[in-house]
């Protein structure tokens, strides 16, 4: 894929070199992925401030989920999102999600610091947050494909992934000792600046113009069109089923339940449950950073179907443990193999379809990550019956027979490689 301010890499053979190989000599990635790294950093330090202002104001499971909703969905806005990021530049929409992002968590921070924002100014402040964060994703990761080339997208995508692992591990860190240290409205404002740095690393890509024309259709009916194209593609279908799939189960465990199990299952305190969740962020590094220096491999679907089949394997096994020393290396194994899932998902789902729908394809995939608070209050109500360990195997058993029976209906994905010809 070329672009009108350069050529893009060649694809990249297998090894540690590789693992870079987006990065090396390509500025413009340098770029975009720098700004995605500092981006998702603040996004990461700023949910966890957030968060812990919105129980200390209210003292009330119910209302921090009501801020967390407020700030999760957007995600829903997805299908949207898309259509526009294949509508309008991508980098002048990434500029204005920066901007918005800045400016609006400045004002959460300055409210706060001056002990004037109250709980329902915490939950529009949110909302404000998730439209920067959640509808950029399509055009991030729309962007990439772009800059580097049809060869490069799985190397680009665990990058990325890479980054977002990092910034889980650190964001969080970072933010709740900060919060100890200089106060919440303070450690906001490492956000804002992070936000703004985002913002400057984006500005020298304002005068990149895509080879992909873009459509003049109204933005509705690119919306819509984005639906029809995927009924038309049972590949892309298959890969935004399994989407689905993992965020109605095992991705709300992870997310929400697991000082759940940390606490009644594993008998951890606040530090086992850092512990526990450094493991899985090191594994999920470890994961991305192996895909990345696979290069442009054979067989991509496989390694996405039957990676994703071993990672729920590993949920069940988990949820077997009740050793903290076998949990610790079972979160690790589980954080290797859900980078199959996280890095794979988008790559196969940008390889299978056409560069003038990318971003609409992106864009119904962030709606089916979305459904992810919905499906979290279903799976808290069934383990409330049959207790946390129970509802997990259930999960990973699920999402086992749904890859089986997309193998089974669908066996063209585990052939799939979407490697440019030569």
């Amino acid at each position: 894929m070329t672009t009108t301010t350069g050529t893009a890499p060649p694809p990249t053979r297998p090894g540690l070199g590789a693992a870079v190989s987006s990065l090396r000599g390509n500025r413009r990635f340098q770029l975009l992925w720098t700004s995605n790294l500092l981006f998702f950093g603040a996004g990461w330090t700023q949910t966890i401030v957030l968060g812990w202002m919105a129980y200390t104001m209210t003292h009330s499971e119910f209302l921090v989920g009501v801020f967390t909703a407020a700030r999760l969905g957007p995600m829903l806005l997805g299908p949207l999102s898309g259509a526009l990021a294949d509508r309008y530049s991508k980098v002048k929409l990434l500029i204005a999600a920066s901007l918005w992002a800045t400016v609006g968590l400045s004002v959460v921070a300055l409210l706060a610091g001056l002990d004037r924002l109250p709980f329902w100014g915490l939950v529009l402040g949110g909302l404000i947050i998730g439209l920067a964060q959640s509808p950029s994703q399509p055009a991030r990761a729309a962007l990439a494909v772009e800059l580097v080339g049809r060869g490069n997208v799985s190397n680009a995508n665990a990058l990325n992934a890479l980054a977002i692992n990092s910034m889980q591990v650190i964001g969080p860190a970072v933010g709740g000792s900060l919060i100890a240290l200089i106060g919440a409205p303070l450690t906001l404002w490492l956000s804002v600046l992070w936000y703004a740095a985002a913002l400057l690393l984006i500005l020298p890509l304002r005068k990149h113009r895509s080879a992909t024309p873009r459509r003049r259709e109204p933005v509705l009916a690119m919306t819509l069109s984005g639906f029809r194209v995927l009924g038309t593609n049972r590949l892309a279908a298959a890969v935004l089923a399994v989407t689905l799939a993992a965020n109605c189960t095992l991705w709300p465990v992870y997310q929400s339940f697991m000082p759940v199990f940390a606490e009644r299952v594993l008998l951890l305190d606040a530090a086992g449950l850092g512990v526990l969740m450094t493991c899985a962020g090191a594994g999920g590094l470890l994961g991305s950073l192996a895909i990345a220096a696979l290069g442009d491999f054979r067989r991509k679907g496989a390694l996405f179907v039957l990676g994703t089949c071993a990672w729920a394997a590993l949920w069940v096994l988990f949820s077997l443990s009740s050793l903290p020393w076998l949990s610790f290396l079972l979160m690790a194994a589980i954080g290797v193999l859900g980078s199959c899932f996280v890095v794979l998902q988008s790559t196969l789902l940008l390889l299978a379809t056409d560069p003038l729908v990318h971003g609409r394809m992106l864009g119904l995939q962030e709606l089916a990550i979305g459904i992810m608070p919905v499906s979290t209050l279903g799976l808290g109500a069934l383990a409330q019956v049959i207790g946390l360990p129970g509802t997990t195997r259930i999960a990973g058993g699920l999402v086992i027979l749904l890859l089986s029976l997309l193998m089974w209906r669908v066996p063209g994905i585990l052939k799939f490689s979407g490697r440019t010809p030569t």
